[in-house]
């Protein structure tokens, strides 16, 4: 853990040691590989736990935790702050179970609160025209290859044309391009490989980027010192040319992936379809864009019915 967080991590001046919890956060830092984040989340999840009760943490029962989260329900806390916090007491009790000899784990009884899913937003068809041809009306940044616009472009058609999250757009390789097939081979979450279609349009901005940039093995999109793209310079790109568009939305790389599924679900696909080019692992994580469809056309609903 880097010094910031073992500060974090440190009990304030004047107050009682805490060795399980101190032990717990050494646990997630060195066999759990967690994020500093993610540390520094859980510690003040169970600081804000401690400051609440008097009672040690092999005392503390359902009841216990069931108070503190109704008390921090009428704080008007966000849900997924609730959730975080329940999350650290769960990650903290079944290490108290599997270490400790801790006899059971009180916080496994708990319902707590459903997540909120938030409808995402989506761009329109002529917002994403708009979008994907910006890098040929826009003047390449002083100083870089002749091929940048052309890489640019390729970049902004496959991830819309294919639906990738931003991992796997920037882990392609020139051989997992098919033009024959017309399809992309991706390797997504848990190292499942699926393959994806992808349209003439982004095959043919590929097809222009590569031989302009002479690029015939290894990654896919480049840098221009010609390495591997990062994802964040990914995420540069989108939002370099959507300062010369007129969306009024703020653009992340997933708007797109969220843009790609609604446009389909629109045009009919079925959701198991959508499901598998997504390369999501539960149908449940695909049927929010079921929601975003139905709103759509609400919308259009009450903007063209005369008795809506």
């Amino acid at each position: 853990m880097s010094d910031h967080c073992s500060a974090e991590a440190e009990p304030p001046t004047g107050a009682a040691r805490d060795e399980h919890a101190e032990e717990f956060l050494r646990y997630l830092e060195v066999e759990r590989n967690a994020s500093p984040r993610t540390i520094i989340a859980y510690q003040q999840a169970l600081s804000a736990f401690r400051a609440s009760t008097t009672k040690p943490w092999e005392k503390c029962d359902a009841d216990t935790f069931r108070d503190y989260l109704f008390d921090v329900m009428k704080k008007k806390q966000a849900r997924s702050y609730i959730r975080l916090q329940f999350s650290a007491f769960r990650t903290f009790f079944r290490f108290l179970v599997e270490r400790k000899g801790l006899a059971r784990d009180p916080v496994r009884e708990l319902e707590l609160p459903k997540a909120e899913k938030k409808l995402p937003l989506v761009l329109t068809r002529p917002q994403i025209d708009e979008l994907l041809t910006a890098p040929l009306r826009v003047p390449k940044p002083q100083g870089s290859p002749d091929w940048m616009p052309l890489r640019d472009a390729a970049v902004m058609e496959v991830f819309y044309s294919s639906g990738l999250r931003l991992s796997e757009l920037a882990s392609l390789n020139v051989a997992d391009v098919d033009i024959y097939t017309e399809s992309v081979r991706v390797l997504g979450k848990g190292r499942k490989e699926r393959v994806c279609p992808v349209g003439a349009p982004a095959l043919e901005a590929v097809s222009g980027y590569r031989s302009a940039a002479n690029v015939q093995s290894g990654p896919l999109f480049i840098n221009k010192a010609r390495r591997r793209i990062s994802t964040r310079s990914i995420w540069l790109i989108l939002k370099r040319y959507l300062r010369h568009t007129t969306i009024p939305i703020s653009l992340s790389p997933h708007k797109l992936r969220h843009s790609f599924a609604t446009h389909l679900l629109d045009g009919g696909a079925d959701l198991r379809s959508v499901q598998a080019l997504l390369g999501h692992a539960s149908l449940s994580t695909t049927q929010i864009y079921t929601h975003v469809t139905v709103e759509r056309l609400k919308k259009a609903y009450d903007d063209a019915h005369p008795r809506a």
